[in-house]
């Protein structure tokens, strides 16, 4: 019963005949419906992601019975309206629900061209490659776009796509010691518009040593975007090689030994084989070989402990030997001995910085070697030897990364102890902010606000640097320049942009944020600056709107842009910023003058470098002008804070005459410390500090040892003991292990070897820890392969020198095993022969084809095949659906008193109301019931009643059934009497009066169809 009055309430029976002509509005709606969304299908104006959805539209014939079986009291012209105005919705709704998207169609190819510069590929080929680049895309037409990547073992954006191709010099940084095909795909196939034909020209020879290209190119498949390949191609028919160098594995000092040299060729040949040691030659032979391996023994005698180096080279002649970077190995030999101490001096600083403490090491009976920071070892392995290494205040723009990265390794990997001792050149003034040696040292450069230090605010200029990887060079030491400012200090970098023109990278910022700058600064596009006027007028309005009380200024050009007017110069002397500038490369005298003599009118200071390399060392030195508010030149006596060894039979300490702002880190050991100034309560300066750094000691003294800052303590009768002590605290504890490590390399893999030497037999869980080439760090877990013996494999990942710590645990004890091993050269270097096999496979696959540099432009640019592209327009059609549905409302239940209308326009009767007030309504209500008493022959005269009141009566004492019947009416059993005739309504009936008409009516028709 319910399903029936549900249905009969969803599709109610129609109250009038239903003809075929109240279906045309229907009809009419359909096929214009139908019409309009075909139509804009195939016209291209817009695609339907969900077509299915339009079957929903069946529903219109519902809403279209609704309206003409239905009764709505409207009349015609408005029904009409009011179904019209429902269909339309429903279309819309259906319109989004399937998703309408706007077409686009361009014919514009955005092409990306990848370049190989893997090892495998000659300098030669590179220039070849670069130049079939240019031509083509010189000639490409003017509105398609190109870009550019280059890539090895990873892959770099040169250039993104884009109509105009300023393309000057290589200056992407990247490894070239082997080839990422996938992933370079996949980066040139991210930067194609969507909206444009992608294509890409892959310019390679082929070999993959990473990365798997068999998913990329589905993926590229999918995507309709083709890889045209260019082959480069090349055999080497006649080529020598070393594979590697075999060194004994235990030795001991006075014994002779053998250096085994594995030689392969792929003809016979002769050569002059000589083995170097530590740098050395100590060994020089003609050899002859012949095609395939050959092994050369050569004698090597070690006299004294230390760390042994040795590389053998073989010397062909030029015609028979096609690539000379394979033709040298390198191994080491660790012969462990007394430990030494390794005292690391600043080369332009002062001796007397270092004499007295060398001199107190020296008199507690240990070892001493004393290098400055430019013969510094650049490898962990070397540093072997030493039980500590000492930093006397020396900066650490004298250090390149890999030298700071190998004291780093040496500690946390080997144990070696480390201290930093202070001075106006090391800890933060050094520039050590923020660097490898910051996070083994107990002591963190950044300086808390209690400390009330000055602010600094620095502002960098980079222009485009026309030499190779010049922009890459400006974005890493713009990283390394904001490395040594504090947190609280403030730098911003001004770029010219190709598109934007002269703009902020990114305003003046605590540098502190430095990990949100470094994504901005790895993404910005330098552009060729036309002039300095506009980015140092941009630079000195932040400057001046900072509240630093330094004010500084770095730029980096090539000269070209033009000078700024005397104006600009003059404002930037009012303002007390100064303006440092380095030239690289500049072109002429004149661009050289001008630059230097911008420095020299603002108070900042020229370079002029020869070499990229020294650029570093130069803005870490420009950033350093900021710092020297950490050094305290001030006399304290230091207090001791926690107890240490370090102090023991020290009663009385002596004052010290200054030392660096630093704040210890946590968990680190605090011994001595400054006293607490009112200005920073509850903050304490550490004067020497200590703490477990991996698997060594590290040390932080933030004054001096020397007659400068520490006068009085280098005449003081415990300076020797104090010195011996702290020597003690930080060296590496020198313990029996019974763990030996050795290992080997072969092709691209490297062999880990652990042998247990214990008295006592046991299992041992074994793993080992590879530390590599670009930061790079593995673990393996090594296996049981024979008695006492373990063994892993490890893939490598690239040229360079590889440190291993072995760890051996069973039970409570614990045994460690220190090695390393050195892959000489990139496995790119053992590739005689390009691969076009891969090459036309990713053209295959992919729909490209491979290029011949005369036809290449009108192959890549000639297939023109304009792509659609389509864009979500759901906002329009629901903007137009939420205008509907007010309007749908209005239509049916907004009605117009025509009367009123024409009465503002001055027509119809003058002094008549024309509107139905409370009054008027109440009388009509009056005549309507005095009509009613007429035909029934009553009257409210006789009655002395109303008849309203007569009515009401005679409802409640007959219910609803006593309803007045029409003169000469029969009864019939029940059989209802039929309801009085209709009448027309006066022609001057008012709006009120119908629709009180029109409602009797209804009501009369709802009790006829009732019975």
């Amino acid at each position: 019963m319910k399903i029936k009055e549900l249905y009969q309430q969803l599709v109610p029976r129609a109250r009038t005949q239903v003809t075929w002509r109240r279906a045309l509005p229907l009809i009419f709606f359909l096929l214009l419906y139908a019409g309009l969304c075909v139509g804009l299908e195939l016209s291209g104006v817009l695609l339907f992601a969900r077509p299915w959805a339009f079957v929903l539209i069946l529903f219109a014939v519902w809403v279209w019975w609704l309206s003409v079986a239905g009764y709505g009291g409207l009349s015609r012209g408005r029904a009409l309206a009011a179904l019209l105005t429902r269909l339309v919705m429903l279309g819309l709704f259906v319109i989004l629900i399937a998703e309408p998207r706007s077409v686009r169609v361009r014919d514009v190819i955005s092409v990306v061209y990848a370049v190989d510069l893997s090892d495998s590929i000659g300098e030669r080929s590179v220039d070849e490659a670069l130049e079939f680049v240019t031509k083509t895309v010189t000639e490409k037409p003017p509105k398609d776009e190109a870009g550019l990547v280059v890539f090895g073992r990873n892959s770099a954006v040169e250039l993104p796509p884009r109509m105009s191709f300023p393309f000057e010099a290589l200056n992407s940084r990247i490894d070239r010691d082997a080839t990422n095909l996938e992933q370079t795909l996949s980066l040139a196939a991210a930067m194609l518009p969507e909206e444009n034909r992608g294509r890409i020209v892959l310019i390679s020879d082929g070999t993959e040593t990473e990365g798997s290209i068999s998913q990329i190119l589905d993926e590229l498949k999918s995507r309709d975007i083709a890889v045209d390949v260019l082959p480069i191609q090349y055999e080497y028919d006649k080529e020598v090689w070393l594979e590697n160098l075999e060194l004994p594995r235990f030795v001991k000092l006075g014994e002779n030994y053998e250096a085994s040299v594995v030689l392969s060729s792929l003809q016979d040949g002769a050569g002059k084989l000589v083995l170097r040691e530590n740098g050395e030659q100590i060994y020089e032979q003609e050899v002859k070989f012949k095609a395939g391996k050959n092994r050369f023994v050569v004698p090597i005698y070690l006299r004294d402990p230390g760390y042994y180096e040795y590389s053998a080279t073989i010397e062909t002649q030029a015609a028979d030997d096609q690539i000379r970077e394979n033709n040298t190995v390198i191994n080491y030999i660790y012969v462990e001995g007394e430990g030494k101490v390794l005292v690391v001096t600043n080369p332009a600083g002062d001796d007397r910085d270092w004499e007295s403490l060398v001199k107190a090491i020296r008199e507690g009976e240990r070892n001493v070697d004393v290098v400055s920071a430019y013969e510094f070892p650049n490898d962990s392995l070397s540093l072997m030897p030493y039980d500590a290494v000492l930093f006397v205040n020396v900066p650490a723009d004298a250090f390149n990364v890999i030298q700071l990265k190998a004291v780093h390794d040496s500690v946390f990997n080997q144990g070696i102890g480390f201290m930093m001792v202070g001075g106006d050149n090391s800890f933060g003034p050094g520039g050590y902010h923020r660097t490898v040696i910051e996070d083994a040292l107990p002591v963190t450069m950044d300086i808390t606000k209690k400390k009330v230090l000055p602010k600094g605010a620095l502002a960098i200029i980079l222009h485009t640097c026309e030499f190779p990887e010049g922009n890459t060079w400006g974005k890493r030491i713009t990283k390394q320049a904001i490395k040594v400012l504090g947190a609280q200090d403030e730098v911003g970098v001004l770029v010219y942009d190709y598109m934007e023109g002269e703009k902020w990278l990114f305003k003046l910022t605590p540098a502190g944020d430095y990990e949100k700058m470094v994504p901005k600064i790895n993404g910005a596009q330098i552009g060729d600056m036309p002039s300095f006027v506009n980015t140092m007028r941009l630079g000195l309005k932040g400057l001046k709107e900072s509240d630093a009380s330094t004010k500084h200024m770095i730029i980096i050009s090539d000269g070209d842009p033009q000078p700024p007017a005397p104006k600009l110069i003059s404002d930037f002397q009012k303002n007390k910023v100064s303006v440092s500038m380095v030239a690289i490369f500049p072109h002429g005298g004149r661009d050289i003058s001008t630059m230097r003599a911008i420095a020299g009118a603002t108070g900042g200071r020229y370079y002029f470098p020869s070499d990229p390399n020294q650029l570093p060392s130069i803005f870490i030195k420009e950033s350093k002008t900021l710092k020297r508010s950490m050094i305290q030149n001030e006399t304290f006596v230091p207090e001791v804070g926690m107890i240490s060894p370090v102090l023991k039979g020290i009663e009385r300490i002596p004052p010290l005459f200054g030392y660096v702002l630093t704040t210890i880190k946590p968990r680190a050991e605090g011994v001595l410390n400054a006293p607490e100034k009112k200005e920073a309560e509850g903050e304490i300066d550490p004067v020497l500090s200590f703490w477990r750094y991996g698997l060594g000691t590290t040390a932080a003294f933030t004054s001096d040892l020397s007659p400068n800052w520490g006068k009085d303590w280098v005449n003081w009768d415990h300076y020797q003991a104090f010195v011996k002590q702290l020597m003690i605290k930080i060296s590496r504890v020198q313990k029996q292990d019974h763990l030996k490590l050795w290992s080997h390399v072969t092709g691209n893999k490297a062999t880990i070897m652990v042998e247990d030497f214990h008295p006592e037999e046991s299992f041992l869980n074994v793993a080992a820890r590879i530390a590599g080439p670009h930061d790079r760090k593995e673990t393996v877990v090594l296996k049981q392969v024979s008695p006492r013996r373990y063994q892993a494999e490890v893939p490598l990942w690239g040229k360079g020198r590889y440190q291993v710590t072995a760890l051996g645990k069973s039970g409570e004890r614990e045994d460690h095993a220190n090695g390393g091993f050195i892959v000489p050269y990139s496995p790119e270097f053992l590739r005689f022969r390009s691969n076009p096999i891969v090459l036309e496979e990713i053209a295959q696959k992919t729909g490209g084809q491979r290029l011949d540099p005369v036809n290449a432009t009108d192959v890549i640019y000639g297939r023109r095949d304009p792509k659609q592209s389509s864009n979500p327009v759901f906002d329009w059609f629901l903007m137009a659906l939420a205008i509907l549905v007010p309007l749908d409302v209005a239509i049916r239940r907004v009605q117009l008193d025509w009367y009123v209308i024409k009465g503002w326009f001055g027509f119809g009767k003058e002094q008549k109301q024309s509107t139905a007030t409370m009054g008027a309504l109440l009388q009509r209500k009056q005549d309507v019931v005095d009509d009613l008493d007429a035909r029934r022959g009553g009257s409210t005269e006789q009655t002395g009643q109303s008849t309203l009141a007569q009515l009401q009566e005679l409802r409640l004492q007959k219910g609803p059934a006593a309803t007045p019947k029409p003169p000469g009416a029969k009864d019939s059993g029940n059989q209802q009497s039929a309801p009085p005739p209709p009448q027309t309504p006066p022609d001057n009936q008012s709006t009120t009066g119908r629709l009180l008409d029109m409602k009797r009516k209804r009501n009369s028709e709802d009790k006829d169809n009732d019975q």
